[in-house]
């Protein structure tokens, strides 16, 4: 336990306010407060095809898909797969076929198309519309039954061939098998229901994997109450800048001078397509104002297809955290004292000038003796 000292008086007769004394106690209480508990807080990481409905679609209107879609168990692939996955050369061709199987009590009518696939703001895997051109491995499939009326509990096997481009690029491409089914509402808004199957192909020749991280920020959030803790919003760019699937955990470490008051939050990076960027963001809670925050971003870099990790990226941003409720208190006061001082200080050289004053005057009286 620390005993508080007071300080001699600044003016006789006038001590320091114990104001004063308080909010400095509370000032170093603030810069030396105890390290809190670790915060730890993990995002979902999972990557799926979205399945949604149009998002300009009113959400009254039925969005029920009564149809679902697998690969087909056909040789020479394996049974029961996830998804479709190659390992081709440029120039290979590839056959396969998706399944397609309705659930529901009357037959459906659907369009089969190849799309190429995207990560969206929300980290999920998308695929691209039907009214919307591929570029990549959707634009290397050609589809043998565009369109496919699916009888009520049964299923329909839908052919396809993939082509790779002798020019095409070594490295991972991403895309997949997409069935759509559009109807109209009532007032002429087109709802588009999609279900599709990923598709992931591995280009031969040379793998090189690579992530950055670029444009780190952090922002400090104080309270009100100079004691208490705040928050800090970190930010931070990243890009994938090789020809691998790549995502991975990533560690944000907020901490004051000297690694005081330490605070970590843990978020997952969702799978980046080759080319792809995404804004990762994290508020850590429990920090204390430290004048000076340092927030730095860790990132292990995990292949998408083998699971083998990369040699970690980090990226650092500072910012600054001043108690400034203390501090304007602690001015305030430092200002009055200062006004209370000079004020005494005033008073005391007045007083001393009327007490000269009365000496200089009784001495030009001439001394006045007792009459003999």
């Amino acid at each position: 336990m620390t005993r508080a000292r007071t300080s001699p008086p600044l003016v006789p007769g006038h001590r320091a306010p114990a104001l004063v004394v308080a909010l400095i106690t509370g000032l170093l209480a603030a810069l030396t407060g105890a390290v809190l508990p670790v915060v730890v807080a993990r995002s979902a990481s999972a990557v799926a095809v979205d399945p949604s409905a149009d998002p300009s679609a009113d959400p009254s209107a039925d969005a029920t898909v009564t149809w679902g879609v697998r690969p087909a168990d056909a040789e020479p692939h394996a049974a029961d797969r996830a998804n479709f996955a190659y390992t081709a050369a440029p120039g290979e061709t590839i056959e396969d076929a998706l399944v397609v199987t309705n659930h529901g009590n009357a037959t459906t009518t659907l369009q089969v198309y190849a799309a190429d696939a995207f990560t969206t703001t929300r980290g999920v895997l998308d695929l691209r519309r039907a009214d919307q051109t591929s570029h990549g491995v959707g634009a290397w499939v050609a589809i043998a039954t565009p369109e496919v009326a699916v009888p009520p509990g049964e299923s329909v096997v839908v052919p396809f061939v993939l082509t790779v481009p002798e020019d095409a690029e070594p490295g991972d491409h991403a895309g997949g098998v997409v069935t759509s089914l559009v109807s109209s509402r009532a007032d002429g808004v087109s709802v588009d229901r999609r279900l599709g199957a990923r598709l992931h192909l591995r280009v031969a020749g040379p793998l090189g994997p690579g992530v950055s991280l670029e444009d780190a920020r952090a922002v400090h959030h104080g309270t009100l109450d100079p004691t208490a803790a705040g928050s800090v919003d970190v930010g931070v760019e990243v890009a994938n800048t090789g020809n691998a699937r790549v995502g991975g955990p990533a560690t944000v470490t907020v901490a004051g001078p000297f690694g005081w008051g330490e605070q970590v939050v843990q978020v997952d990076v969702p799978e980046l397509l080759p080319g792809e960027r995404t804004t990762v963001a994290v508020r850590v809670e429990d920090v204390r104002p430290l004048l000076r925050l340092t927030a730095t971003v860790r990132l292990v870099p995990e292949i998408a297809a083998d699971g083998s990790t990369l040699a970690p990226v980090t990226a650092t941003a500072s910012t600054a955290a001043l108690p400034w409720t203390l501090l304007v208190l602690v001015v305030l006061v430092a200002a009055a004292v200062w006004v209370s001082r000079r004020r005494a200080r005033h008073r005391a050289e007045a007083t001393d000038r009327l007490v000269a004053e009365a000496v200089a005057a009784a001495r030009q009286e001439p001394d006045r003796l007792p009459a003999v």
